[in-house]
């Protein structure tokens, strides 16, 4: 196991790459078996393959892109290709699973009637969720112009002074800051969207795949940040250790909320309403 550490994948030797191997030991092992155990009963695997779909992607768009650049860039070996069905088969997997039919909970029209009809102050889990997600946008921009260099003086501070692990040279913290900047912050945005406008069917499938993937990259993020394996310059400072581990969980679990929201309490994001109590009961007369 040493050798091929040391000669197949070096990079997995970084605190990024063990956090990576845990999580995909771990988590991605029992989605696994989640979606093999609904395959073979014959159930939708749809949420479950979303999340997954998530989390696998953001490993992906990290660890390789990450690996490239970074200080172990010259140091790739043929072993990196083990890395290529990780790439396409969550493609091919991702549309058989959206080709499954959503899984929403059955309610009578009048009952998704007046829950699309509530205004925002009078769905207080709403509100706290759309201020979350506004500020995950500020903050995924603001960290994205952190690891990118940005002269302000507050991002100057913020990378000395709170997360230094953003300038580690294995350059994966960078990558990271980039997949939010550039990927999540659009389905933040839309999610602020889905809340305030009813009928938006697809807030579903995104808050599934925003919680994978923030899931997969805040795990990562915030044990490699204090990892004993990352150089002590980069890890967070003492002073700052609570501030960023509060600022970091807030982040990651937001969209954990949002996703138990959307997926249990759906009545909102109905797009359809099916017949009535009262038409069902003439129908049937």
């Amino acid at each position: 196991m040493s050798f091929y550490m040391k000669e197949g994948e070096p990079y997995l030797r970084t605190s990024y790459g063990v956090m990576a191997c845990y999580w995909d030991g771990s988590v991605h092992y029992i989605l696994y078996l989640m979606l093999i155990s609904a395959i073979g009963q014959g159930k939708n695997y749809r949420h479950t393959g979303l999340y997954w779909l998530g989390s696998i992607m953001t490993s992906m768009l990290v660890l390789i892109p990450g690996s490239v650049i970074g200080k172990f860039g010259s140091l790739i070996r043929p072993a990196v290709l083990l890395n290529i069905p990780y790439i396409f088969i969550p493609i091919w997997a991702g549309v058989k699973i959206f080709g499954k039919p959503k899984m929403v909970p059955q309610s009578i029209a009048d009952q998704i009637t007046l829950e699309q009809k509530k205004p925002l102050y009078q769905r207080p889990l709403d509100l706290v969720l759309i201020a979350y997600l506004l500020f995950a946008i500020v903050l995924s921009i603001f960290r994205g112009l952190v690891a990118l260099d940005c002269p302000l003086e507050s991002c100057f501070n913020y990378i000395y002074q709170y997360e230094p692990y953003l300038k580690d040279p294995v350059a994966y913290p960078k990558v990271m800051m980039m997949v939010y900047m550039f990927y999540c912050v659009p389905l933040f945005g839309v999610s602020v969207i889905g809340l305030i406008k009813p009928g938006c069917d697809w807030m579903l499938d995104v808050s599934l795949i925003l919680a994978g993937a923030l899931a997969q990259g805040q795990f990562t993020h915030i044990f490699s940040s204090y990892h004993s394996m990352t150089p002590y310059t980069y890890r967070v400072p003492d002073g700052t250790w609570w501030t960023v581990l509060i600022l970091n969980l807030i982040y990651g679990l937001g969209p954990q909320l949002l996703a138990y929201r959307c997926c249990y309490y759906s009545d909102f994001f109905v797009r359809t309403a099916p017949k009535s109590k009262e038409e069902n009961d003439k129908k049937h007369q």
